[in-house]
């Protein structure tokens, strides 16, 4: 009987990660999901120690209800359908300015938090969101360039014009966000990321589209993949994926320029639907504690904000400027800024018109 009651629990938690979430789970367990007893967390896929889910629980008593997204976009979508109403969510910089901006949020109680002062006071306060009043800091990263050393001499590609370099030929991978690709262009042009001049844009699009000789592709998640197996000898990506393919290839390096590139911040939000707000503090509180933190940033390879978290990490970890760049570096990194419906269109129309002169 145990091994049929097994093979039915085997069924259902299949059937529960089919719908994308443990919801179906609960309810077959008599736990009521509406009850206060639960945090309904909606996440990245892989951004979340499931080691601390349990810690969490068993300190709290709230079980984690979890959902995953695999773009701001998409979160966003759902938030805004209001169909669920999840306690928490984790959107980048540019989408908090968004869903604040649509009345999307709740303004966070900061007399209900207990680890403030742990973050690094550089990542807070930001113009995304100053005073913090609707986001705490979850991870940070940078945009920056992986070489593999068994092609590339790392002295050619320490900044962005080195990627129109005629030695690069059909050598480069480019992540698949126009966002990140034409920051690249527009910062070889001394511009902001967040330019709103169609003249600047079209020079970026004609400049991204003199380096396609060099692309070997535009791909998304698969990059990480692709480093780690030697497929290419450049890619333009994220910190976190650069730290991945590192740890599956050592021949690989990641480069932030320090002329200046894009620094990104996941920070944790409360949606408006909110309806368990004191497991939403409690764990807002529990992912504050600097040992928490830290186990999180080990486990997911991303930079934590948690200035205490980040003392704990090992020296290697902490003393590596690829991945926690030096005040200069930093000084120079711009932040991504919610562009607005027609500006947001016109980086994407830029960015699709590129692609499309590859073939």
């Amino acid at each position: 009987m145990k091994k049929l009651l097994l093979g039915l629990v085997a069924i259902l938690l299949v059937v529960g990660a089919l719908f994308g979430t443990q919801q179906y789970l609960a309810a077959q367990t008599g736990s009521d999901t509406s009850s206060d007893k639960v945090l309904n967390l909606y996440n990245w896929g892989d951004y979340l120690d499931p080691d601390l889910m349990t810690k969490f629980t068993k300190e709290t008593g709230y079980k984690i209800s979890y959902e995953t997204f695999d773009s701001n976009e998409a979160m966003y979508t759902k938030i805004k359908q209001g169909g669920t109403s999840y306690d928490l969510t984790v959107p980048s910089d540019y989408m908090i300015q968004k869903m604040k901006r649509e009345n999307l949020l709740l303004p966070l109680d900061h007399s209900k938090l207990t680890g403030l002062k742990n973050y690094d006071p550089r990542f807070m306060n930001l113009s995304f969101d100053r005073h913090n009043k609707y986001s705490l800091p979850y991870f940070w990263g940078t945009l920056g360039i992986i070489y593999n050393d068994k092609y590339v001499n790392g002295k050619d590609i320490q900044h962005w014009d080195d990627l129109w370099s005629p030695k690069f030929k059909n050598q480069i991978m480019l992540v698949d966000s126009a966002r990140d690709a034409l920051a690249v262009a527009l910062i070889t042009q001394h511009k902001s990321v967040n330019d709103k001049s169609t003249a600047d844009l079209a020079a970026a699009q004609a400049k991204l589209e003199a380096m396609m000789p060099n692309v070997k592709a535009v791909i998304a998640d698969e990059i990480k993949m692709y480093m780690a197996q030697n497929e290419a000898g450049i890619a333009v990506t994220y910190s976190g994926e650069a730290a991945e393919a590192i740890d599956n290839n050592p021949h690989l390096h990641y480069v932030v320029p320090s002329e200046g590139s894009n620094l990104w911040f996941d920070n944790i939000v409360m949606p408006k639907t909110a309806k368990h707000k004191a497991a939403a503090y409690a764990f807002l509180n529990f992912m504050s504690e600097p040992k928490n933190a830290a186990q999180n940033a080990e486990y997911i390879g991303y930079a934590t904000p948690n200035a205490k978290a980040k003392a704990l990490l090992p020296k290697a970890v902490r003393n590596d400027h690829q991945f926690y760049p030096d005040d200069q570096t930093i000084s120079r990194l711009q932040v991504y800024d919610d562009l607005g419906q027609a500006w947001t269109e016109k980086y994407n129309d830029a960015f699709l018109e590129f692609k499309m002169s590859h073939h």
